[in-house]
């Protein structure tokens, strides 16, 4: 990898001359690596809402395991902690999310 990062601006490319060359600055890689980051967290956020979804009616709105929940699946730490852990992961996601979109 060259010390200069640079990257190639094929807007103003012509056939008969070369690409132009515009350095990558801290603010670009900056700016990329937000979006890349928001990119993921869309994704995550995405993967616990289908996780959720299929974990929703194991639970009633205050959060307690229906009576059919408790006969199937069983996280080791318990369900107060696991439900709790998934709600942090969102609240988690979310702020990630807020900042990368600069809201």
């Amino acid at each position: 990898m060259s010390a200069e990062t640079r990257r190639r601006a094929f807007a103003t490319e012509t056939r008969d001359e070369s690409p132009t060359i515009v350095p990558l600055t801290a603010l670009t890689q900056v700016e990329h690596l937000l979006k890349v980051a928001g990119s993921i967290t869309q994704d995550a956020n995405k993967t616990w809402a289908e996780i959720w979804a299929e974990l929703k009616h194991l639970t009633t709105s205050g959060g307690l395991v229906v009576p059919e929940g408790a006969k199937g699946f069983v996280p080791a730490c318990g369900w107060p902690e696991f439900l709790e852990k998934f709600w942090l992961l969102k609240h988690y996601l979310d702020s990630i999310q807020r900042i990368c979109e600069k809201e």
